[in-house]
């Protein structure tokens, strides 16, 4: 593109030829210029907006920082809703925990208010209130209330876990599973007619009808403390499973554990037989605490 620049006598002229880059080149200068104009006076208006007691500036100003802090304590409040409901999911998960602790309880032998720091779990209630949001103090609080809990509920399952530990193991001591399988219970604890003398007399353990050859368990695990041929018991095993407590299986066919022997609880100890002083096959088992005699079926479930 050609411009003819004539003086105003027309006695003079010039021609300026102005290309493609021309144009470019001015068309960005005059943007560069616009952008620093604009960016200017955006700076001084917000200048003089921070330095201004304008009501109206004021007004425009705070309503934009209430619409930042609304929209921040929105979020803020969305995430402790969030958390509030996982803390709910614990704290019936802690209610499942407190049946299964009763539970448990039972199973050993105590009761809920005997466990340890119970009490730190009192009962609470009232009426819900609905719809009302969960603030940051509340959340905290319910959260270092919940933490207690855990604690105590913590504590009393250990201890429980103890207790059931220490009891399963007592009971593989007592004698309480039956020495023979299958059996034929035929005489009593207590007196009864002797029958080689025909007389009343004391019978101090319990017989059991069987095969000759049937085997005969122990009833808890102990210590062998006698294997022998004895001359009323005949082929007699005597187990002690601690604290005075000895266990006694007489009239055996076969011995199969000898003195010193550790045995468990429902071992092969004898086979049953009609030794010693016998009428025909059959288990005569005693329980005897400290030396006196107990009635067996204190101790067997079956009787």
């Amino acid at each position: 593109m050609q411009i003819i620049v004539v003086s105003s006598d027309f006695r003079t002229k010039k021609s300026l030829t102005v290309g493609i880059p021309h144009v470019v080149g001015l068309t960005v200068a005059l943007l560069l210029a616009l952008g620093m104009t604009a960016t200017l006076a955006n700076y001084l208006s917000l200048k003089y907006a921070a330095t201004s007691d304008h009501p109206l500036i004021r007004s425009v100003l705070l309503a934009d920082q209430h619409a930042e802090a609304k929209q921040r304590q929105q979020q803020i409040q969305d995430n402790i809703n969030s958390l509030a409901v996982k803390l709910g999911e614990v704290q019936a998960h802690m209610l499942r925990l407190d049946g299964l602790g009763e539970k448990l309880a039972k199973v050993a032998g105590l009761k809920p208010q005997e466990l340890p720091s119970a009490t730190a779990n009192s009962g609470r209630g009232g009426a819900a209130t609905v719809g009302a949001p969960l603030s940051i103090d509340d959340f905290a609080k319910q959260l270092s209330e919940l933490s207690g809990t855990v604690d105590v509920k913590a504590d009393q399952l250990t201890v429980l876990e103890a207790l059931l530990v220490e009891g399963s193991a007592q009971r593989k001591f007592l004698p309480t599973l039956p020495p023979v399988e299958n059996i034929n219970y035929t005489s009593n604890f207590g007196y009864r007619i002797d029958p080689f003398s025909g007389h009343s007399t004391f019978h101090e353990g319990v017989d059991f009808a069987a095969e000759s050859g049937t085997p005969i368990n122990a009833a808890a695990s102990g210590k062998v403390i006698y294997a022998d041929v004895h001359p009323a018991y005949g082929k007699c095993v005597e187990i002690d499973h601690g604290n005075g407590l000895v266990t006694r299986y007489a009239h055996g066919s076969e011995l199969l554990v000898k003195e010193g022997d550790l045995v468990v609880r429902g071992q092969r100890i004898a086979r049953v037989g009609s030794t010693g002083r016998s009428t025909g096959p059959h288990l005569h088992f005693e329980v005897r605490l400290n030396g006196v005699a107990q009635n067996p079926g204190r101790f067997l479930a079956v009787l």
